[in-house]
């Protein structure tokens, strides 16, 4: 299982509006053959010097990255609605460990020994 994280850090005066819709065409997206699991969503400015937005994508292979990656639509929606908003954004793909274990619900790792 591959993750896909996201943040980005927006221009001074961007609205949230503005943000979402850019989320928000994300969680639309249908990559033909792929079952995107993508959670999306703004700062809650909980503590100051934060991103904007971040978002995680999985992918049960890397060529299911590469074939998302490579989408017209989601290259798109990334250089309409994301490039001209973002003063920065930063990306990371990983493995998840055990092969998912957090997807399944476990929350610790490295898991507890028996």
């Amino acid at each position: 299982m591959i993750r896909n994280v996201v943040v980005g850090v927006v221009h001074p005066g961007v609205t949230t509006v503005k943000v979402e819709e850019a989320l928000q065409a994300l969680r639309d997206l249908r990559v033909d053959g792929l079952e995107l699991r993508l959670v999306a969503g703004q700062d809650r400015g909980l503590r100051s010097g934060n991103a904007s937005y971040a978002l995680t994508v999985d992918f049960a292979t890397d060529e299911d990255y590469r074939r998302y990656d490579r989408d017209p639509e989601h290259n798109r929606i990334r250089d309409e609605l994301f490039a001209p908003i973002s003063a920065s954004i930063q990306r990371i793909q990983f493995a998840l460990p055990d092969g998912g274990a957090a997807e399944r619900g476990s929350t610790r790792w490295p898991p507890a020994l028996a």
